[in-house]
C-alpha cells in the first residue's frame, strides 16, 4: 500500500478536537474487547465447548495467527481502496467474524470464527497507525499513534470485563454478540471522522517486501515477538493464575482484568510520552521493568492486596512497550511503513501466539501455575537483548561509515 502521507503542520490541532484518532480509537476498542475477553473466559468457553483450559487457550493462538496472516494479506488487498473504505472494511469483517463466534455450535466452529475475527486486526491497526501519525506533527506521532492504542487499553478497563461479566453471568455467546455491536459503531465512526481522502494505490510489491527484510526492520519486529511474548505468556492464563496463586473468586477476576486495563491505559500513555524522546530509551527502559516485575509475580500474588499491586503495575509496564516498539519499526522500514506496520502487528501477534504456548506448556509440564510469569519475564529479558543487539549492531555501521 501507498505508504505516503500527509504530516499535519505544527499548531494545525490545536483549538480543536482530534476526532480521527477517537474514530480510530473506538476501533481499537472494538479490537481490544474481542481480543482479550476470551482470556477472563477461558473456564467458561472451556466448559461451554467441552475442551480442557490449554485447550481452550488455542482459541487465543488461533486467533494470533489469524493477524499473522490477515495483516499483509488484508492489507495488500485493500490496497485499492482509500484509507477511510478501508478501515471500514476491515471492522465489516471483526463484525461479522464477532457474530460467528456468538453462533458456533461448537469447538471447532468457534476456532475458525475466531479466525475470521482476526483477520482485520494488523491491517487495522496498521493502516490506523499511518492515519493517525498523518494528523498531527511529525513530534508528536508516536504520542499519536498511542493516542488510537488508548482505544484498545480502554477495553480491557471497560469493553472486556464488561464482557467477561457478561459471560460469566449470561453466556460467552451473548459475550461475542455485544462485542459485534461495537464494530458497528466503529464503522460509523470511522465513516463520521475520516476524511474520504484519495483512492489507493496497487504497490510495488517486490520493492515493499524487499524493505521488510533489512535486518533492522527483522531485529525491530523481532522486539516486538518478544515483548508481546512476555505478556501473553501470562494474560492468556490470568483467570486461572489468579485462581490458583490468589485464590480469586470469579467477581475478583473482574477486578483484576480492570486493574491490568489501567496499567495498560497508564502504560500506553506513559510509553507515547517517552517514546518521542528516544525510541531505544524507551523500548530498554519497559522491558526491563516488565521482566523483573514478572519475576516478581509469584511472591507478590500470593496475596489479594499483592495482586491488585502487582497486576496494575505489570499492565503499565507490558503496554508501555507497544507504541515504541511499533514506531521503531514504522522508521526502520519508512520506504513501505503501511505493510511494515501491519506486519509489526502481525509480529505482536506472534508473540501473543508465542504466550499462550509457553504458558500452556508450563502448565501442561506440571510446573504450576507459579512458574508462568517466570516464563514471561525470560522473554521480556530476550527482548531487551535485542534492542542491545540492534544498537550495537548500528553502532558497529556508524563506526565502518
Amino acid at each position: 500500500m501507498n505508504g505516503s502521507v500527509s504530516h499535519a503542520r505544527p499548531g494545525d490541532d490545536a483549538g480543536r478536537f482530534n476526532w480521527p484518532l477517537l474514530a480510530l480509537a473506538v476501533g481499537a476498542f472494538g479490537i481490544g474487547t474481542t481480543e482479550f475477553t476470551p482470556m477472563g473466559l477461558l473456564p467458561v468457553i472451556a466448559q461451554g465447548v467441552d475442551v480442557s483450559i490449554p485447550s481452550a487457550g488455542l482459541l487465543i493462538s488461533a486467533y494470533a495467527i489469524g493477524v499473522m496472516v490477515g495483516a499483509p494479506v488484508m492489507t495488500l488487498l485493500f490496497s485499492r481502496f482509500g484509507k477511510r473504505t478501508a478501515l471500514m472494511l476491515l471492522m465489516a469483517i471483526f463484525t461479522v467474524g464477532n457474530l460467528l463466534s456468538a453462533l458456533a455450535p461448537g469447538y471447532t466452529t468457534l476456532l475458525l470464527a475466531r479466525l475470521v475475527t482476526s483477520l482485520n486486526h494488523g491491517a487495522f491497526f496498521g493502516l490506523g497507525s499511518i492515519v493517525a501519525a498523518s494528523v498531527v506533527p511529525r513530534e508528536k506521532q508516536a504520542s499519536a499513534v498511542a493516542t488510537m492504542f488508548m482505544g484498545l487499553t480502554i477495553a480491557n478497563i471497560g469493553g472486556v470485563p464488561a464482557a467477561t461479566w457478561i459471560g460469566q453471568q449470561i453466556g460467552w455467546r451473548m459475550a461475542f454478540a455485544g462485542t459485534a455491536v461495537l464494530g458497528v459503531i466503529a464503522i460509523a465512526s470511522l465513516w463520521l471522522a475520516l476524511p474520504r481522502g484519495e483512492t489507493g494505490k496497487v504497490p510495488d510489491l517486490r520493492r515493499e517486501l524487499g524493505v521488510l527484510t533489512h535486518p533492522t526492520v527483522l531485529l525491530a519486529m523481532a522486539t516486538t515477538v518478544m515483548g508481546a511474548g512476555a505478556m501473553f505468556t501470562l494474560y492468556t492464563y490470568v483467570a486461572p493464575v489468579l485462581a490458583d496463586l490468589t485464590g480469586a473468586s470469579d467477581t475478583f477476576v473482574t477486578i483484576g482484568l480492570v486493574l491490568i486495563g489501567v496499567g495498560f491505559t497508564i502504560g500506553n500513555g506513559l510509553g507515547g510520552r517517552l517514546a518521542d524522546w528516544s525510541l531505544d530509551g524507551a523500548t530498554k527502559i519497559f522491558l526491563a521493568a516488565l521482566a523483573v516485575i514478572m519475576m516478581a509475580l509469584p511472591l507478590v500474588l500470593a496475596s489479594h492486596v499483592g495482586a491488585a499491586i502487582g497486576l496494575l503495575l505489570w499492565g503499565a509496564a507490558t503496554f508501555a512497550i507497544v507504541p515504541p516498539v511499533q514506531m521503531r519499526v514504522m522508521q526502520a522500514a519508512a520506504q513501505a511503513p503501511g505493510l511494515a506496520s501491519s506486519i509489526n502487528v502481525g509480529a505482536f501477534n506472534l508473540g501473543n501466539a508465542l504466550g499462550a504456548a509457553v504458558g500452556g506448556g508450563v502448565i501442561s509440564l506440571g510446573l504450576g501455575y507459579a512458574a508462568v510469569p517466570v516464563a514471561g519475564g525470560v522473554l521480556a529479558a530476550a527482548g531487551l537483548l535485542l534492542v542491545m543487539l540492534g544498537r550495537t549492531r548500528a553502532s558497529l555501521q556508524s563506526c565502518e561509515a
